[in-house]
């Protein structure tokens, strides 16, 4: 069997955690306008990190993507005709009969230090105590 129940109308209907309390009406606006507030900060930081960062970039030495793009075309092409040119005048030797030169390492000039050494600092890693254990002489008064 099954029972009627009479039909609630929307007085008589309970309300559902509904309140009418002005503190947290208030509380909820306070909540939304910081918000607010707070998303306008980021966005006023998002922009002034933008513009120092474009301007840290700005005053390095770089090039456009596009500048780039036409250099890197023309050193493609320098090198297809490089290459060309090197196999013009191998045939143009072996035409001649002249035997092409052997691959040679350029020479060092005169009075340069070896690999990246320079003559100071050699001189320097003579003239430093301590490198390998032994102690400084002691230094005396008026020598040079």
């Amino acid at each position: 069997m099954t029972a009627s129940r009479p039909i609630q109308t929307q007085r008589e209907r309970p309300r559902a955690m509904q309140t009418d309390n002005r503190f947290l009406d208030d509380l909820a606006r306070m909540a939304t306008s910081a918000l607010g507030t707070l998303q306008g900060v980021r966005d006023e930081m998002s922009a002034l990190v933008r513009q120092q960062v474009e301007r840290m970039i700005g005053g390095l030495d770089l090039v456009s993507r596009e500048e780039f793009d036409a250099v890197k075309a023309m050193a493609a092409k320098a090198r297809e005709e490089n290459e060309a040119l090197a196999a013009r005048i191998t045939a143009l030797e072996a035409e001649a009969g002249i035997a092409p030169p052997a691959a040679t390492r350029p020479k060092r000039r005169a009075g340069k230090p070896a690999a990246g050494r320079s003559t100071k600092a050699s001189a320097r890693a003579k003239r430093t105590p301590g490198r390998s254990g032994e102690k400084a002489p002691p230094r005396r008064w008026g020598s040079t």
